[in-house]
C-alpha cells in the first residue's frame, strides 16, 4: 500500500518548524474546545499529532485511490449534460473516499463539523492531493470558499453553509467573464435586489469557472448600477438547490481535465450577500485569492513532487549504452537541479503558510476579543509578511512545476511523449499553474511593491541574521554578495520612469526570490542533513541566475527599453 504522506519525510520535517507552537496555540486559542468536543487537542503536541495521523490517513487515499485514479480520470473527463455536469467516475470515488474519511472542512471550526486545523496541515494536504491527481487537486482546494464564508459572513449563513463543506458539497468561486479575465474590474454580471424573494437575483455569464455545477458557489457580480468599476461589485453565496444556473459547456483544456472549466449562464439565479455591498473585490475577492494562490503553491509543488519521483524512477530503470541513465552526468545534474527547485519551492509554501497561519488566527482572535497593543502589532507584521511572500510563492512554484515537469518529461525522452508514462499528464497538469489565479506576470506586479520598498531586503536581512555553522560559512557569504548584488540592481533600477522599472521588474522579483529561498533551504539543513546538498545546489545555481539578471541590468540602457518597445508597432500581416 502506498503512503504519500508517510514517504516524504520533507513534508513531515515541517511540522517540526519552532513557529508550530504558536500557529497551534492561537490556532486552539488555548485550547477551548477541549473538553466540548471528543476529538478536540488538550496540548500542542496533542494537536500536532492529530495532524500527523489524519495526514497519514490522507497519504494512504492519495497512494491507493487518487493516484491509481488519474490516468482513468484524465482519459474520461467530466461529462456535460442537460446544463449539468457529471464527474468521471474515478472523480466521484476520489469525492465519496474522502468525505467518508471525515476530510473535508479540515481548517473549519468543531461547531461546523470541521477539524479546526492549521493552515500548514491543510497545505499540506493539499500537496499531497496534488501529487495524486492535479486536477483533482482543485476540487478538493476549491473548499477554499468555506473559509471566506467563515471570514467574512454573517452568522446565519455560516451556520446554513458551513456544516456542508465536511459532508462533501462542492465548491466553486465564479468569478471570470468572457470580457472579465484577469481585470475583474470588468466583471458585468448583475445582482438586483428581489422585494417579492427577498434574496438576490444574479443575471449573466461567467467564464472558465472551475468545478462550475458545484453545490456552493461564491459569485462576484455588480449590484451597484451606473457602476464600471471595482466599487460597485459585491460578493454572493448561492446553492444549487436554488436553481437558476445551467451549465452551457465545458472547456476542452490541455491539462488538468477532471476538473470541469465551465460556461456559466445565471438566469435570476437566487443569492444572499456576503459581508457588505460594495466590498467584494476590493476586500473579499482579494483574501480569497491570496488563499487560492497558496492553494495553487501546494498544488505546483505536488506536481513537481511527482515530476521528480517519475524522473528518478525512470533514470535508474532506464539503461543505455550498458548502464543506467542515471550514471550519465547530464541526467544526474537534471535530478539534482529537480530535487533542489522541488525542495526550495516547499520550503518557501510552508514559510507562507506559516505567515498566513498567524495572521489569520489573529483576525479570528479579535472577533472574540480585543487584542493587546503587541498582538496587533505581531498580526500586522505576520499580514505583511503573508501579502509579501504570496505572490513570490505562486510566481516561483509554479514556474519551477513547469521546469521541473519539463525535465523529467526529457529524463524521459521519447517515452515521456508517450500516454503510457504519467509524465505526459503531468507535463501537462503543470502548464495552468502560472496562468490561473493570476499569470506570473502579475504575480510580478503584486511583488513589485516589495522589491521598490525595500520590503523583500530587509527580510532577507532577517534571515541574514540566523547562525549557521561552520562547513556552511561559505554558501552564507555566498548569499551576502548575492544580497548587495540584488540591493545594486534595485537601486540601478529605481529613479527610472515606469516602464524602465516594470521592464526589469520581474528580474528583481526572481533574484529576490532566488536569495530568499537560499536561505530557507540553508536554515532547514541546519537541523536536517537530507537538505545539505539542494541548499549547495540551489545556492551556486541562484548565484549564477542573480549574475546573469544583474549583468543585463548594469548593462541596459534607454535605448535597449526602445528597441523592445518597437513590437508595439508591429502589425499582423495580411494573408
Amino acid at each position: 500500500m502506498a503512503n504519500f504522506y508517510k514517504d516524504n519525510q520533507d513534508i513531515r520535517f515541517q511540522l517540526k518548524n519552532p513557529l508550530m507552537k504558536k500557529i497551534v496555540k492561537l490556532k486552539e486559542q488555548d485550547f477551548k474546545d477541549s473538553g466540548k468536543f471528543d476529538y478536540a487537542p488538550c496540548t500542542i503536541d496533542d494537536a500536532i499529532d492529530s495532524y500527523d495521523k489524519v495526514l497519514e490517513i490522507l497519504g494512504e487515499i492519495c497512494g491507493d485511490v487518487i493516484a491509481p485514479n488519474a490516468e482513468s480520470v484524465d482519459h474520461d473527463g467530466p461529462h456535460h449534460a442537460n446544463g449539468r455536469v457529471k464527474y468521471a467516475p474515478g472523480t466521484q470515488q476520489n469525492q465519496d473516499v474522502l468525505t467518508q474519511a471525515g476530510l473535508y472542512g479540515m481548517s473549519l471550526p468543531r461547531e461546523y463539523g470541521g477539524l479546526n486545523f492549521s493552515m500548514v496541515p491543510y497545505v499540506m494536504a493539499a500537496e499531497l492531493v496534488a501529487r495524486a491527481d492535479a486536477g483533482f487537486a482543485n476540487i478538493w482546494g476549491l473548499q477554499d470558499c468555506a473559509e471566506t464564508i467563515h471570514e467574512f459572513a454573517s452568522k446565519e449563513i455560516k451556520h446554513e453553509f458551513l456544516p456542508r463543506i465536511p459532508d462533501g458539497d462542492t465548491c466553486s468561486m465564479d468569478l471570470t467573464e468572457p470580457d472579465a479575465g484577469s481585470d475583474l474590474q470588468a466583471v458585468m454580471l448583475k445582482a438586483t435586489w428581489s422585494e417579492e424573494k427577498g434574496m438576490w437575483l444574479l443575471n449573466g455569464v461567467k467564464r472558465f469557472i472551475t468545478n462550475g455545477d458545484a453545490q456552493i458557489k461564491l459569485v462576484l457580480a455588480r449590484s451597484e448600477e451606473g457602476t464600471t468599476d471595482g466599487r460597485g461589485l459585491s460578493y454572493f453565496v448561492y446553492d444549487s438547490n436554488w436553481g437558476g444556473v445551467q451549465v452551457r459547456r465545458i472547456e476542452n483544456k490541455l491539462g488538468i481535465k477532471g476538473s470541469p472549466t465551465c460556461e456559466l449562464v445565471f438566469t435570476n439565479a437566487p443569492a444572499k450577500l456576503v459581508g457588505e455591498r460594495k466590498m467584494g473585490l476590493i476586500k473579499y475577492v482579494m483574501s480569497l485569492m491570496n488563499g487560492a494562490r497558496l492553494g495553487v503553491g501546494a498544488q505546483s509543488v505536488g506536481i513537481s513532487e511527482a515530476a521528480y519521483r517519475e524522473a528518478l524512477k525512470y533514470a535508474h530503470e532506464r539503461a543505455q549504452f550498458g548502464k543506467p541513465i542515471i550514471q550519465f552526468p547530464a541526467v544526474y545534474e537534471m535530478l539534482a537541479v529537480i530535487k533542489a527547485k522541488l525542495q526550495a519551492s516547499r520550503a518557501l509554501l510552508y514559510e507562507t503558510t506559516r505567515f498566513v497561519d498567524v495572521y489569520k488566527s489573529y483576525n479570528f482572535i479579535a472577533e472574540e476579543r480585543k487584542l493587546t497593543p503587541e498582538e496587533r502589532t505581531e498580526a500586522k507584521q505576520f499580514q505583511k509578511l503573508a501579502d509579501m511572500f504570496t505572490p513570490m510563492l505562486k510566481l516561483m512554484s509554479s514556474e519551477y512545476s513547469n521546469q521541473n515537469a519539463y525535465d523529467s518529461l526529457q529524463i524521459h525522452g521519447g517515452s515521456g511523449f508517450m500516454k503510457e508514462y504519467p509524465i505526459e499528464r503531468i507535463y501537462r497538469d503543470a502548464r495552468i499553474t502560472t496562468i490561473y489565479e493570476g499569470t506570473s506576470q502579475l504575480q510580478v506586479v503584486a511583488a513589485q511593491r516589495y522589491v521598490t520598498t525595500g520590503g523583500y531586503l530587509n527580510q532577507i536581512r532577517e534571515y541574514e541574521k540566523v547562525p549557521v555553522r561552520a562547513e556552511f560559512e561559505p554558501l552564507k557569504k555566498i548569499l551576502i554578495r548575492m544580497t548587495e548584488q540584488y540591493e545594486q540592481a534595485v537601486a540601478m533600477v529605481a529613479g527610472q520612469e515606469n516602464e524602465y522599472i516594470d521592464f526589469h521588474a520581474r528580474r528583481l522579483v526572481e533574484m529576490a526570490s532566488h536569495i530568499v529561498m537560499s536561505y530557507l533551504l540553508l536554515i532547514d539543513a541546519q537541523t536536517d542533513e537530507s537538505f545539505e546538498k539542494s541548499a549547495e545546489i540551489y545556492i551556486g545555481k541562484s548565484a549564477a541566475w542573480n549574475d546573469e539578471r544583474y549583468s543585463y541590468i548594469k548593462d541596459f540602457t534607454a535605448s535597449d527599453l526602445a528597441t523592445f518597445a518597437s513590437i508595439k508597432e508591429e502589425t499582423v500581416p495580411e494573408a
